[in-house]
């Protein structure tokens, strides 16, 4: 069985994307090994490298996938296909509080399913990536 180690995002601006996230999910930059780090320097100074083209967010408790922000062109679907959902104890609340990081509420929207109502907001991030708070 496959496990999901990533979510990327093709962005614009991977670098202040991935601080409105981090900001929007509490999570963390990811400090590469140091063998590593030697090499994305190695490869800055050569140029093979823009080290404002990507960013990469992980769960502070390591939980979870990680996030990669990727500067490269993306697609601009009609309708949010594949987004994030993020649930909130008070939805009313969290977005405000995205609103404030930079996010646009698009729509407010529910379900009825018998005696059950699921209510959510339709948001973008501050490029355009859709996703919705519950």
């Amino acid at each position: 069985m496959a496990e999901l180690t990533n979510i990327t995002f093709a962005c614009e601006n991977p670098v202040p994307l991935s601080e409105f996230w981090a900001a929007a999910l509490g999570y963390e930059p990811v400090e590469p090994p140091p063998e590593v780090v030697a090499e994305v320097e190695k490869a800055i100074d050569r140029g093979e490298l823009d080290p404002t083209g990507w960013a990469m967010l992980a769960h502070p408790e390591g939980i979870g996938p990680r996030l990669l922000f990727q500067r490269r062109p993306k697609s601009s679907p009609e309708d949010i296909p594949i987004h994030l959902d993020l649930k909130a104890e008070d939805r009313h609340a969290e977005v405000s509080r995205l609103q404030s990081l930079g996010a646009t509420k698009v729509a407010e929207r529910s379900q009825t399913i018998g005696p059950y109502q699921e209510l959510w907001t339709v948001m973008k991030d501050p490029e355009g990536n859709g996703f919705c708070v519950s």
